[in-house]
Protein backbone atom coordinates (compact mmCIF):
# COMPACT_ATOMS: atom_id res chain seq x y z
CA UNK A 1 0.00 0.00 0.00
CA UNK A 2 1.53 3.49 -0.70
CA UNK A 3 1.76 5.70 1.88
CA UNK A 4 0.38 8.93 2.85
CA UNK A 5 2.52 11.64 1.55
CA UNK A 6 2.74 12.11 -2.59
CA UNK A 7 4.16 14.90 -4.57
CA UNK A 8 2.38 15.93 -7.69
CA UNK A 9 3.98 18.32 -9.81
CA UNK A 10 5.42 20.88 -7.77
CA UNK A 11 3.59 20.23 -4.75
CA UNK A 12 4.11 17.68 -1.95
CA UNK A 13 0.33 16.72 -0.66
CA UNK A 14 -1.63 14.06 1.15
CA UNK A 15 -3.61 11.45 -0.98
CA UNK A 16 -6.56 12.97 -0.44
CA UNK A 17 -5.17 16.62 -1.39
CA UNK A 18 -3.83 15.03 -4.58
CA UNK A 19 -6.42 15.80 -7.93
CA UNK A 20 -6.16 14.05 -11.12
CA UNK A 21 -8.17 14.64 -13.76
CA UNK A 22 -10.24 12.35 -16.25
CA UNK A 23 -9.57 15.11 -18.75
CA UNK A 24 -6.31 14.31 -18.51
CA UNK A 25 -5.71 12.30 -21.83
CA UNK A 26 -2.93 10.23 -20.88
CA UNK A 27 -4.21 9.66 -17.67
CA UNK A 28 -6.93 6.90 -18.71
CA UNK A 29 -5.15 5.99 -22.13
CA UNK A 30 -2.12 4.97 -20.64
CA UNK A 31 0.21 7.25 -21.81
CA UNK A 32 2.94 7.80 -19.75
CA UNK A 33 5.92 6.26 -17.81
CA UNK A 34 6.78 4.92 -14.79
CA UNK A 35 9.70 3.55 -12.77
CA UNK A 36 10.25 1.85 -9.58
CA UNK A 37 13.20 2.83 -7.24
CA UNK A 38 14.48 0.77 -4.37
CA UNK A 39 15.37 2.45 -1.35
CA UNK A 40 18.20 1.86 1.10
CA UNK A 41 19.00 3.42 3.75
CA UNK A 42 16.96 6.60 2.90
CA UNK A 43 18.95 6.42 -0.59
CA UNK A 44 17.37 6.06 -3.69
CA UNK A 45 19.43 3.26 -5.45
CA UNK A 46 20.69 3.49 -8.60
CA UNK A 47 18.64 6.65 -9.43
CA UNK A 48 20.56 7.13 -12.55
CA UNK A 49 20.12 4.60 -14.05
CA UNK A 50 16.50 4.94 -13.48
CA UNK A 51 16.73 8.27 -14.84
CA UNK A 52 18.11 7.81 -17.84
CA UNK A 53 15.75 5.13 -18.78
CA UNK A 54 12.97 7.63 -18.61
CA UNK A 55 14.55 10.14 -20.97
CA UNK A 56 14.76 7.60 -23.61
CA UNK A 57 11.62 5.86 -22.97
CA UNK A 58 9.76 9.54 -23.17
CA UNK A 59 11.87 10.08 -26.10
CA UNK A 60 10.33 6.74 -27.67
CA UNK A 61 6.66 7.77 -26.57
CA UNK A 62 6.74 11.10 -27.23
CA UNK A 63 6.09 11.98 -23.99
CA UNK A 64 6.81 15.69 -22.93
CA UNK A 65 9.53 15.65 -19.64
CA UNK A 66 11.10 18.44 -19.07
CA UNK A 67 11.98 17.70 -15.97
CA UNK A 68 15.45 17.91 -13.95
CA UNK A 69 16.62 14.92 -12.87
CA UNK A 70 18.32 17.19 -9.65
CA UNK A 71 15.10 18.28 -9.21
CA UNK A 72 13.00 15.27 -9.00
CA UNK A 73 15.40 13.54 -7.31
CA UNK A 74 14.86 16.34 -4.49
CA UNK A 75 11.34 16.16 -4.44
CA UNK A 76 12.12 12.19 -4.30
CA UNK A 77 13.50 12.73 -0.57
CA UNK A 78 11.33 14.47 -0.13
CA UNK A 79 8.47 12.24 0.06
CA UNK A 80 10.96 9.93 1.80
CA UNK A 81 11.31 12.13 4.48
CA UNK A 82 7.61 12.83 5.05
CA UNK A 83 6.79 9.31 4.69
CA UNK A 84 9.93 8.31 7.22
CA UNK A 85 11.16 5.54 4.69
CA UNK A 86 14.36 4.32 5.58
CA UNK A 87 13.29 0.60 4.00
CA UNK A 88 11.07 0.54 0.92
CA UNK A 89 10.45 1.51 -2.40
CA UNK A 90 9.04 4.35 -4.56
CA UNK A 91 7.27 5.69 -8.12
CA UNK A 92 8.42 8.21 -10.40
CA UNK A 93 5.42 8.54 -12.73
CA UNK A 94 5.22 11.11 -16.00
CA UNK A 95 1.89 11.46 -17.48
CA UNK A 96 1.41 12.51 -20.58
CA UNK A 97 -1.95 15.40 -20.43
CA UNK A 98 -2.42 17.68 -23.80
CA UNK A 99 -2.55 14.88 -26.25
CA UNK A 100 -5.58 13.22 -28.64
CA UNK A 101 -8.97 13.82 -28.55
CA UNK A 102 -10.45 12.76 -25.29
CA UNK A 103 -9.20 15.71 -23.03
CA UNK A 104 -10.19 18.58 -20.99
CA UNK A 105 -10.18 22.13 -21.76
CA UNK A 106 -8.23 22.51 -17.87
CA UNK A 107 -4.98 24.24 -18.03
CA UNK A 108 -2.62 21.32 -17.08
CA UNK A 109 1.32 21.55 -17.63
CA UNK A 110 2.22 19.45 -20.78
CA UNK A 111 3.01 16.13 -18.64
CA UNK A 112 2.07 15.58 -14.81
CA UNK A 113 5.37 14.44 -12.58
CA UNK A 114 3.85 12.20 -9.77
CA UNK A 115 5.99 10.53 -6.76
CA UNK A 116 5.27 8.23 -3.87
CA UNK A 117 6.61 5.57 -1.99
CA UNK A 118 5.39 2.28 -0.33
CA UNK A 119 6.88 -0.17 2.09
CA UNK A 120 8.71 -3.78 0.11
CA UNK A 121 6.00 -6.31 -0.99
CA UNK A 122 5.91 -9.29 0.55
CA UNK A 123 7.86 -12.00 -1.65
CA UNK A 124 8.33 -15.90 -1.36
CA UNK A 125 12.28 -16.81 -1.18
CA UNK A 126 11.81 -19.62 -3.93
CA UNK A 127 9.63 -18.61 -6.49
CA UNK A 128 7.17 -20.90 -8.89
CA UNK A 129 6.18 -19.54 -12.21
CA UNK A 130 3.71 -20.36 -15.17
CA UNK A 131 4.14 -19.84 -18.89
CA UNK A 132 2.65 -17.52 -21.01
CA UNK A 133 2.46 -17.31 -24.68
CA UNK A 134 2.32 -14.21 -26.74
CA UNK A 135 2.93 -12.69 -23.24
CA UNK A 136 5.63 -10.21 -24.84
CA UNK A 137 5.60 -8.58 -28.53
CA UNK A 138 8.66 -8.31 -29.86
CA UNK A 139 8.16 -6.67 -32.94
CA UNK A 140 6.23 -3.57 -31.13
CA UNK A 141 8.12 -0.35 -31.53
CA UNK A 142 6.99 -0.34 -27.84
CA UNK A 143 8.89 -3.72 -26.92
CA UNK A 144 10.82 -2.98 -23.63
CA UNK A 145 9.44 0.54 -22.92
CA UNK A 146 7.62 0.75 -18.84
CA UNK A 147 4.35 2.76 -19.59
CA UNK A 148 1.70 2.92 -17.83
CA UNK A 149 -0.69 1.03 -19.74
CA UNK A 150 0.32 -2.36 -17.63
CA UNK A 151 -2.84 -4.35 -18.29
CA UNK A 152 -1.16 -7.11 -19.95
CA UNK A 153 1.43 -7.41 -16.88
CA UNK A 154 -1.18 -7.32 -14.01
CA UNK A 155 -3.52 -9.69 -16.03
CA UNK A 156 -0.96 -11.97 -16.56
CA UNK A 157 0.30 -12.10 -13.17
CA UNK A 158 -3.52 -12.01 -11.32
CA UNK A 159 -4.10 -15.02 -13.94
CA UNK A 160 -0.78 -17.31 -12.80
CA UNK A 161 -1.29 -16.56 -9.13
CA UNK A 162 -5.27 -18.04 -9.30
CA UNK A 163 -2.98 -21.25 -10.33
CA UNK A 164 -1.08 -21.07 -7.62
CA UNK A 165 2.02 -19.46 -9.09
CA UNK A 166 4.27 -16.45 -8.02
CA UNK A 167 5.10 -15.17 -11.21
CA UNK A 168 4.80 -16.10 -14.86
CA UNK A 169 7.51 -16.36 -17.98
CA UNK A 170 6.30 -14.30 -20.64
CA UNK A 171 6.99 -15.69 -24.02
CA UNK A 172 7.24 -13.83 -27.47
CA UNK A 173 5.68 -14.37 -30.55
CA UNK A 174 8.68 -16.47 -31.45
CA UNK A 175 8.55 -18.74 -28.63
CA UNK A 176 11.39 -17.29 -26.91
CA UNK A 177 11.65 -16.56 -23.72
CA UNK A 178 11.46 -13.02 -22.68
CA UNK A 179 10.72 -11.98 -18.82
CA UNK A 180 8.55 -12.12 -16.08
CA UNK A 181 5.53 -9.58 -16.10
CA UNK A 182 7.98 -7.23 -13.40
CA UNK A 183 11.49 -9.03 -13.28
CA UNK A 184 14.09 -10.28 -15.65
CA UNK A 185 14.96 -13.71 -15.62
CA UNK A 186 18.17 -15.78 -15.43
CA UNK A 187 19.30 -19.30 -15.77
CA UNK A 188 22.50 -20.89 -15.14
CA UNK A 189 23.78 -24.18 -17.06
CA UNK A 190 27.19 -25.21 -15.61
CA UNK A 191 28.51 -21.94 -14.26
CA UNK A 192 27.26 -19.83 -16.98
CA UNK A 193 24.58 -17.41 -16.59
CA UNK A 194 22.72 -16.45 -19.67
CA UNK A 195 19.32 -13.67 -19.84
CA UNK A 196 17.42 -13.21 -22.72
CA UNK A 197 18.33 -9.77 -24.90
CA UNK A 198 16.56 -6.53 -25.27
CA UNK A 199 15.37 -8.06 -28.66
CA UNK A 200 13.46 -10.59 -26.83
CA UNK A 201 11.38 -7.86 -25.80
CA UNK A 202 12.50 -7.45 -22.33
CA UNK A 203 12.74 -4.92 -20.24
CA UNK A 204 16.10 -3.27 -19.63
CA UNK A 205 16.11 -3.56 -15.77
CA UNK A 206 18.07 -2.20 -13.92
CA UNK A 207 19.27 -5.03 -11.98
CA UNK A 208 19.88 -6.73 -14.77
CA UNK A 209 22.33 -4.52 -15.91
CA UNK A 210 23.55 -3.84 -12.48
CA UNK A 211 24.04 -7.68 -12.96
CA UNK A 212 25.46 -7.69 -16.49
CA UNK A 213 27.87 -5.78 -15.30
CA UNK A 214 29.33 -7.09 -12.28
CA UNK A 215 28.89 -10.80 -12.88
CA UNK A 216 32.52 -11.27 -13.45
CA UNK A 217 33.88 -10.62 -11.10
CA UNK A 218 31.62 -13.43 -8.57
CA UNK A 219 33.63 -15.35 -11.69
CA UNK A 220 30.27 -15.86 -13.38
CA UNK A 221 30.17 -13.64 -16.25
CA UNK A 222 26.13 -12.66 -17.34
CA UNK A 223 25.80 -12.69 -20.84
CA UNK A 224 22.58 -12.16 -23.08
CA UNK A 225 21.28 -15.23 -25.11
CA UNK A 226 18.24 -16.16 -27.12
CA UNK A 227 16.61 -18.55 -24.39
CA UNK A 228 13.40 -21.11 -24.61
CA UNK A 229 11.35 -22.79 -22.35
CA UNK A 230 13.92 -25.71 -23.18
CA UNK A 231 16.72 -24.12 -21.68
CA UNK A 232 14.77 -23.23 -18.60
CA UNK A 233 13.96 -26.46 -17.86
CA UNK A 234 17.26 -27.96 -18.14
CA UNK A 235 19.22 -25.22 -16.20
CA UNK A 236 21.26 -25.89 -13.00
CA UNK A 237 19.42 -22.64 -11.87
CA UNK A 238 17.10 -19.85 -12.32
CA UNK A 239 16.56 -16.82 -11.08
CA UNK A 240 14.72 -13.55 -11.36
CA UNK A 241 15.78 -10.21 -10.57
CA UNK A 242 13.92 -6.85 -10.08
CA UNK A 243 14.24 -2.92 -8.44
CA UNK A 244 12.09 -4.77 -4.97
CA UNK A 245 13.13 -8.39 -5.04
CA UNK A 246 16.74 -8.31 -6.08
CA UNK A 247 18.09 -11.84 -6.91
CA UNK A 248 15.22 -14.89 -5.74
CA UNK A 249 15.66 -18.16 -6.85
CA UNK A 250 13.24 -20.42 -9.17
CA UNK A 251 12.00 -23.65 -7.64
CA UNK A 252 9.49 -24.45 -10.35
CA UNK A 253 8.34 -23.31 -13.48
CA UNK A 254 5.00 -24.72 -14.96
CA UNK A 255 5.28 -27.82 -12.30
CA UNK A 256 8.85 -28.61 -13.28
CA UNK A 257 11.04 -28.79 -10.64
CA UNK A 258 14.53 -26.48 -11.35
CA UNK A 259 17.46 -28.25 -10.57
CA UNK A 260 18.68 -29.60 -7.15
CA UNK A 261 17.16 -26.69 -4.88
CA UNK A 262 20.77 -25.80 -4.74
CA UNK A 263 21.50 -22.01 -5.86
CA UNK A 264 25.59 -21.62 -5.56
CA UNK A 265 25.61 -19.41 -8.33
CA UNK A 266 22.54 -17.23 -7.39
CA UNK A 267 24.58 -16.83 -3.69
CA UNK A 268 27.28 -15.84 -5.22
CA UNK A 269 25.82 -13.21 -7.30
CA UNK A 270 23.38 -11.95 -4.50
CA UNK A 271 26.88 -10.97 -2.59
CA UNK A 272 28.23 -9.16 -5.46
CA UNK A 273 25.15 -7.08 -5.94
CA UNK A 274 24.79 -6.37 -2.00
CA UNK A 275 28.30 -5.21 -2.47
CA UNK A 276 27.23 -3.14 -5.05
CA UNK A 277 24.69 -1.33 -3.70
CA UNK A 278 27.04 -0.54 -0.51
CA UNK A 279 29.58 1.06 -2.40
CA UNK A 280 26.67 3.32 -3.82
CA UNK A 281 25.56 4.20 -1.22
CA UNK A 282 28.75 4.88 0.58
CA UNK A 283 29.32 7.16 -2.35
CA UNK A 284 26.18 8.71 -1.70
CA UNK A 285 26.40 9.56 1.69
CA UNK A 286 29.63 10.85 0.97
CA UNK A 287 28.41 13.29 -1.93
CA UNK A 288 25.85 14.71 0.53
CA UNK A 289 28.28 15.04 3.56
CA UNK A 290 29.93 17.36 0.86
CA UNK A 291 27.21 19.50 0.50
Amino acid sequence: MIHRYVFHNERLATIEEVRLSPGQAGLLSGWGLFTTVRIFEGIPFAFERHWKRLERDASRIHCPFSFSAERVREQLGEVLRANHVKEGCARIYAVYNQVGFWRSGEEFPPADMIIYSSDLPAYSHHVRLGVREQGRHAASPLAGVKVTSWLTNVWSLQEAQSEGFDEVVMLNERGEVAECTAANIFCVKGGRVATPPLKSGCLEGVTRGVLLEVGAAAGVPVEEKTLVPQDLHAADEVFISSTNRNLLPVSEIAGRKIGDGNTPVVERLEKVFEGYVRKYLDLQAASAAKR
